[in-house]
Parts: structure tokens; C-alpha cells; sequence
């Protein structure tokens, strides 16, 4: 693949996040879908949100696959992205029993590429305090009301 097909490609794919119903997707994915079980992460695929969530997830598995198969190199994409780290990162604690239920293939591609990502695992873990952080400012503030300054 040329370099200007593999550029193509990512703007492609900056596209797609760009689509009004894909950035809807993405929003409720990062600001509202917070599991902690199975049990969450199957009550959002029952809900109305569940076009949501199956966006999200198969778009970050999709170019995952793109990467991992060749069509983009790891760095180039790692260069551009990093939202797919954070999607593997809310769904990875609880990834052993969503497999359980659906499959061991369930977000393969997005795993593989995390691996093969410099310091990947460790990203993880530092986006997941960096999420944490934010839900409890966002809490904080919610129970205290409008700021009265």
C-alpha cells in the first residue's frame, strides 16, 4: 500500500468519526456508558443506546483490523488516534465475561492493536485513572449545582 493510499485511509476514517450519528454514538459512549459488569454492558445493548454501542465498538475493531492486516502501519495510525485505546479501556475489565457470553473473537482486531502499541497496556491504566478523575469532578460538581460566582 502506498503511503498516499494509507493517508486516504485515515482521512476515511477521520470522516466516518465525523458522520452526526457516529459523533452521537461516541458521545453517549464517553460521557454515559459506564459498566462495571456484564450486566451493564447488556443492559446497553437492550436499550435504546444499543446502536450506540455497536457503532463504537465495530468502527474501533474495524480499523484496528485495517492496521493490524497492513492497510495502515501502526504508527501512522497511532499518530492520529487514541480514542480506540480509551474504548478498549472502558470495555476491558469487564472483556473476559463479555467473551464469555458472545465469543472470544469479541473486539479482537482493537486487543491485538492495543498489544502491538508501544506502552499500550500501560495507557490503559493511566486513561482509566484519567476517567475515574473526571467522573468524580463531573459528580461533584453536579451535586453542587451551577457554579454561584
Amino acid at each position: 500500500m502506498s503511503k498516499q493510499e494509507e493517508a486516504g485511509l485515515i482521512l476515511k476514517l477521520y470522516e466516518l468519526r465525523r458522520d452526526e450519528t457516529m459523533r452521537k454514538a461516541r458521545d453517549w459512549f464517553f460521557l454515559d456508558f459506564a459498566p462495571e459488569s456484564v450486566a451493564d454492558f447488556n443492559r446497553a445493548m437492550l436499550s435504546e443506546h444499543s446502536g450506540h454501542l455497536r457503532m463504537v465498538m465495530s468502527y474501533w475493531d474495524m480499523a484496528a483490523a485495517l492496521v493490524n492486516h497492513g492497510a495502515i502501519s501502526p504508527e501512522l495510525f497511532n499518530d492520529r488516534n487514541g480514542e480506540h485505546l480509551s474504548v478498549y479501556a472502558k470495555l476491558e475489565p469487564i472483556l473476559p465475561d463479555i467473551r464469555a457470553a458472545i465469543g472470544p473473537q469479541f473486539l479482537g482486531s482493537l486487543e491485538k492493536l492495543v498489544d502491538a502499541t508501544p506502552n499500550g497496556r500501560e495507557r490503559l491504566l493511566a486513561i482509566r485513572q484519567r476517567t475515574r478523575t473526571v467522573r468524580t469532578q463531573l459528580a461533584a460538581s453536579r451535586q453542587n449545582g451551577p457554579d454561584q460566582s
